[in-house]
């Protein structure tokens, strides 16, 4: 037994299983031709951030386009960062986006497939399995150095690491002889475990990325950890194992981890693994409205980064979705216009077809979407989505909507049912009370140019006269004309100096003074519609006012 040996017997007394036995538990999956094995590995530190569901959304989609398989993987090493009932809550904004896992822990610890424990704080062993080996074969040591806290440490700890203009990063731990690492296990020391690189600094690589290409790279020079001196491994070692172990061919996940690539490589070297393939997504940005550059979207400063924000505004889950495939493959846009009432899902997309540029997020753009995603709903689905929406996060108001039902499904069904060319005025639920306002009381501020109320008063005192709600939405238009060509509107230059012909935009102009009295907008749904919702009485009441 040579001294590498003896210091792995030395370090992991305990740890009697080899690596060839944990292969053993993870048979090699039995893929068809095409399929991919992608997964979602998030770590329960809070809500979720929409960059990470971004690449669950990615990873999601390359799996069920090519009829494989997609797990969901706990990276729960960061206890310090852990946050209750943050895995609660993760998978609660999975299902409710309809990402449906085909392996994964439930919540009650039961591993649903075979390539378990799908939590990684439950794979401890396979950790320190691996890294005895590593230490056995002198690829790796075990670093007693204290840890550093913070700044000024570190600091300090590179002046004893860095040679001037080198680029290398080595630990002083990493030729400790046995010895000298028995007298520090006897002394009952902690211990990190350390990769021991290969490179000098000089190196340079060249790896492959499934969206970017080719890309060249210093090769990693440092010494990093793979196990902290808890015996917690960083992502990068738990990933490397996990990975290989459970079948991953293709790893989604940000491009900020292209400069981790290189040292990420040269521990699957080190562990004798295949290289996983790499898809570093872009990252989803915005403009800043202070410097006007892009920036990383943040939950900081912009609330729409917090997947929570989509449920508590009441956007239709398919609205974010549609909204992501147009950042993510700007073909979607095209394709939702040829296809206007097909479900997203038949929107087929592979590695190729995903964007190599960071998109940007545009509330506007968002919201068009959105406004066209409602708009295909009839008016009996957008009630029952207002009032499941309201239940959680409005219950006064879902209290109104279902005393009342039969009112706001007629109101949700204006210009909508039938309608050739729907309304496209809603893009969430939240904004339906306010846009809805006039169906709950009567307005208190109307929407009327100085300039036109005279003429206003005029037109509704005679309208109120003979007035009933018609039997037509046509017999309530020609009502209204004839009112208007009576009074002169289309001929004496009361309004706007304007030509007999001209005589359409007139009635506009008079319809417009009914709109706002009745609703408070100069823009709303069907009025004859909605004197019908409002009842005669609450109508006359209505155009009694004077503005």
């Amino acid at each position: 037994m040579n001294d590498n040996q003896k210091i792995a017997e030395l370090l992991y007394p305990q740890i009697t299983t080899t690596t060839e036995e944990i292969f053993a538990r993870y048979p090699k999956r039995n893929l068809k031709d095409g399929q991919v094995v992608t997964r979602f590995a998030p770590s329960p530190t809070g809500l979720m951030h929409i960059g990470n569901f971004f690449q669950a959304f990615i990873s999601y989609n390359l799996a069920k386009n090519t009829d494989g398989i997609i797990f969901l993987r706990i990276e729960d090493t960061d206890q310090k960062r852990k946050i209750e009932n943050a895995q609660k809550i993760l998978y609660d904004i999975l299902d409710r986006f309809g990402i449906k896992f085909d392996e994964y822990q439930t919540l009650d610890g039961k591993d649903i497939g075979a390539y378990g424990p799908y939590v990684q704080s439950q794979r401890q062993e396979i950790y320190k399995i691996f890294a005895k080996k590593l230490v056995a074969e002198g690829k790796v040591f075990p670093c007693f150095c204290k840890k550093t806290e913070g700044k000024e440490d570190v600091l300090e700890l590179r002046k004893t690491k860095f040679d001037e203009d080198d680029e290398k990063e080595y630990d002083p731990c990493r030729n400790l002889s046995f010895e000298e690492v028995k007298r520090h296990i006897d002394n009952g020391e902690s211990f990190a475990i350390r990769l021991k690189t290969k490179n000098t600094g000089k190196e340079r690589i060249k790896f492959y990325d499934l969206i970017k290409g080719e890309i060249e790279a210093k090769a990693n020079a440092k010494d990093f950890v793979l196990l902290k001196s808890d015996g917690i491994p960083p992502y990068a070692f738990a990933h490397a194992i996990d990975d290989t172990l459970m079948g991953t061919t293709i790893a989604v996940r940000g491009e900020e981890y292209i400069s981790s690539t290189p040292a990420h490589l040269e521990l699957f070297e080190a562990l004798g693994f295949k290289p996983i393939k790499y898809c570093h997504n872009p990252l989803i940005c915005k403009i800043d409205e202070e410097t006007g550059n892009r920036r990383k979207i943040s939950k900081r400063h912009d609330p729409e980064a917090n997947m929570m924000y989509y449920f508590e505004m009441g956007y239709p889950v398919s609205s974010v979705l549609e909204y992501l495939l147009n950042m993510l493959n700007s073909s979607f846009e095209n394709w939702r216009k040829n296809n206007p009432d097909l479900p997203w899902q038949d929107f087929k997309f592979g590695i190729n077809d995903i964007t190599a540029v960071a998109p940007l997020f545009d509330n506007l753009k968002f919201n068009d979407i959105s406004k066209n995603v409602i708009s295909r709903m009839s008016g009996e689905e957008l009630l029952e989505n207002w009032l499941n929406w309201a239940k959680e996060y409005d219950k006064p108001l879902a209290e109104i909507l279902n005393k009342d039902k039969v009112k706001f499904i007629k109101l949700c069904q204006m210009d909508r049912d039938g309608a050739v060319k729907p309304r496209k005025d809603i893009y969430n639920y939240y904004m339906m009370k306010e846009y809805f306002s006039y169906a709950f009381v009567s307005p208190t501020i109307y929407e009327i140019d100085e300039c036109d109320k005279n003429n206003a008063n005029e037109f509704l005192q005679e309208y109120l006269k003979n007035f009933k709600i018609p039997e037509s939405n046509e017999q309530w238009f020609n009502d209204v004309k004839a009112l208007a060509e009576k009074l002169g509107y289309a001929t004496d230059n009361k309004l706007y100096k304007k030509s007999p012909e001209s005589f359409k935009g007139n009635t506009a102009k008079v319809c417009e003074f009914i709109r706002v009295a009745i609703t408070g907008r100069k823009n709303s749904p069907t009025l004859f519609a909605i004197m019908e919702i409002l009842g005669e009485e609450e109508t006359k009441k209505r155009l009694s006012h004077k503005f």
